[in-house]
C-alpha cells in the first residue's frame, strides 16, 4: 500500500499527523502511546509496534544507541526536528543509529514487501587503539540486508576501523620429553648378562609406532665377550656403542635431533559473510616436528671366571651395557594468524536493493594476526649408566653407558592471517546496483607475517562491491 504523501516528511511542509504510524524520540519512554506528544524512547520497540499500526515508524535527528532489526514492508522516517512540530529537520540532519562495539546497528530481514529507511546516518562504531586485544579479527559493518527488498534514500551507512587479527598464540610448554635410560646389569651374576629394558616414548597414538622414540638396548655381558649396544630408533644414526673383545666397550652416542616442521602458509581465501557478519580467512597452522632418534645402547663388557675375575662359570657373564635415553617428541606446529576484521557499509545476501543520495563509508581493514611460532622439541632423556663389574673383579671392566636421547624437531612457524577488506557493498547473489551511492573508502588491512614469503598472508580487499 502507497504511503500517503502527507505521511511523507520529504514531501510534506508541515508535520505528519499521529494517524500515519509510530513516533520515538530518545527523550520518550516505551510505554507511552507512540504520538508526538508521547513518543517511544527505542526504535527497537517502535518497530515491534509498527508492525501492528501503520508500518511507518518516524525518528527525531537524535542519537539511539541500539541494534535493531526490520522486517518486510516498514519504513523508518529520520531526520525531525521533534523540538519544533516533528517536521523535517533538514537535508543534513538525521536520525542517528549506532550500536555497541562489534554489533550491526541495521539488520533487515527477508519478505518480498519493501524496506524504505529515510534520512538516516547507520554508524557502527570502529574498534580504538584500547580495544584491539579484547576485539581482536572484530569486524565493523554498519548494515546487513538478507533476503530482503530495501530502498535506502538520502542515507549514510559507515563502517568504522577494524580489528587487527590476534597473533597465534604461543604454546606454553615443549612437547614431551623422552625418558632416561636403564642400568646395565652387573658383572657375574648370570652366564649372559642381559640389560634392562629399552625405554620408548610414545609420541602418537599408542597403535601408531611410526613417530615413537626407543632408546637402543645395551649389550649384553657375556663370558668370552661384550656384545655390542643397538642404535635408537628411529634410527637415522649408526650410534650405538663397541662391544668389549680385544678392546673396551665404548658408550652409545646421542641420538640424532628431530627435523623441524615446516612453516604453514599465509591465508589467501576471501572469507565468508553471512547474516552474522564477516569471517576471514585465518594462516595455516604449522607441520609438527620430527621426532628424535633415541640415544645408542652402550657396549656390554666381557666377563670371565678365574683370579681377578667371577668366582664361577656358570655366572661369568660381563657386566652389560646401558640403554639408551628415548628422544624427544616433535613440537607441534606455530598456530596460524587470525584474520583481520573488515570494516564493510553494506552486506547483501541475496538482497534487492535501491539508492538515492547514498553515502557508503568505510574505515580501514585490520592486519592480518602475525603467525606464532612452533612449539619447542622435547629434550631427550639421558642415557643410563652401563653396568658395573664387583669390586674384587679387578681383572674385569664396568660396562658403557647409553646415549641420550636427541632433542626432538621444533614445530614450524604458522602462516600469517589475510588482512581485513575495506568494502562498500559486500554481497552474495545477484550484483547490487551502485546508481544514486557514493562509495568512500579506508585502507585494506596488509597480511600478517609468516616465516617466508609463502607464509605472508595476503592484503585485504579494497573495493566499491565485492562479490562473495
Amino acid at each position: 500500500m502507497e504511503t500517503p504523501a502527507g505521511c511523507v516528511p520529504s514531501e510534506n511542509p508541515m508535520a505528519v499527523d499521529d494517524v500515519c504510524g509510530v513516533f520515538v524520540s530518545s527523550s520518550g519512554n516505551d510505554e507511552n502511546t507512540a504520538t508526538k506528544d508521547a513518543p517511544m524512547k527505542t526504535l527497537g520497540a517502535a518497530l515491534a509496534l509498527a508492525e501492528h499500526r501503520g508500518r511507518r515508524v518516524y525518528a527525531c535527528a537524535e542519537t539511539f544507541e541500539e541494534a535493531v532489526e526490520v522486517t518486510q514492508g516498514v519504513t523508518i522516517y529520520g531526520g525531525l526536528d521533534c523540538a519544533n512540530g516533528w517536521g523535517r529537520a533538514g537535508e543534513q540532519k538525521k536520525t542517528v543509529l549506532t550500536a555497541r562495539v562489534g554489533e550491526i546497528p541495521l539488520v533487515v530481514r527477508g519478505g518480498e514487501a519493501k524496506v524504505r529507511v529515510e534520512d538516516v546516518h547507520v554508524k557502527a562504531r570502529g574498534i580504538g587503539p584500547d580495544e584491539q586485544v579484547a576485539f581482536a579479527g572484530g569486524s565493523s559493518i554498519a548494515a546487513l540486508a538478507e533476503e530482503a527488498s530495501v530502498e535506502l534514500a538520502r542515507c549514510v551507512l559507515e563502517a568504522g576501523d577494524a580489528a587487527a587479527g590476534a597473533e597465534g598464540a604461543a604454546h606454553e610448554t615443549s612437547a614431551m620429553g623422552g625418558a632416561e635410560g636403564n642400568s646395565g646389569g652387573e658383572a657375574c651374576t648370570a652366564a649372559i648378562v642381559v640389560p634392562g629394558g629399552s625405554v620408548k616414548n610414545d609420541c602418537g597414538t599408542p597403535e601408531d609406532e611410526s613417530d615413537d622414540s626407543r632408546g637402543g638396548s645395551g649389550g649384553n655381558g657375556e663370558a668370552d665377550t661384550g656384545l655390542p649396544g643397538i642404535p635408537g630408533t628411529p634410527e637415522n644414526l649408526t650410534n650405538g656403542g663397541k662391544g668389549a673383545g680385544a678392546e673396551v666397550c665404548t658408550d652409545g652416542t646421542a641420538g640424532g635431533k628431530g627435523a623441524e616442521g615446516g612453516p604453514g602458509a599465509g591465508a589467501t581465501g576471501l572469507g565468508e559473510i553471512s547474516a552474522r557478519g564477516f569471517t576471514g580467512a585465518a594462516g595455516i597452522d604449522g607441520a609438527k616436528g620430527g621426532t628424535a632418534q633415541g640415544g645408542g645402547g652402550g657396549g656390554g663388557a666381557k666377563g670371565g671366571a678365574g683370579d681377578g675375575k667371577c668366582q664361577n662359570e656358570a655366572s661369568a657373564g660381563g657386566a652389560s651395557g646401558g640403554s639408551g635415553g628415548a628422544g624427544g617428541c616433535g613440537g607441534v606446529g606455530g598456530r596460524g594468524g587470525g584474520a583481520g576484521g573488515a570494516s564493510i557499509a553494506l552486506i547483501s545476501l541475496n538482497a534487492a536493493l535501491s539508492f538515492e543520495e547514498v553515502t557508503l563509508k568505510t574505515g580501514r581493514g585490520g592486519a592480518g594476526g602475525k603467525g606464532g611460532a612452533g612449539q619447542d622439541g622435547g629434550e631427550g632423556g639421558a642415557g643410563g649408566p652401563g653396568g658395573t663389574k664387583p669390586e674384587a673383579a679387578t681383572a674385569l671392566n664396568d660396562a658403557c653407558s647409553g646415549g641420550a636421547g636427541g632433542k626432538g624437531g621444533p614445530g614450524g612457524s604458522g602462516g600469517g592471517g589475510r588482512g581485513g577488506h575495506a568494502i562498500g557493498i559486500a554481497y552474495t547473489g545477484a550484483a547490487p546496483p551502485v546508481q544514486g551511492a557514493t562509495v568512500e573508502l579506508g585502507e585494506a588491512g596488509q597480511g600478517g607475517t609468516g616465516a617466508n614469503a609463502e607464509g605472508e598472508g595476503a592484503a585485504g580487499v579494497k573495493a566499491e562491491v565485492q562479490a562473495f
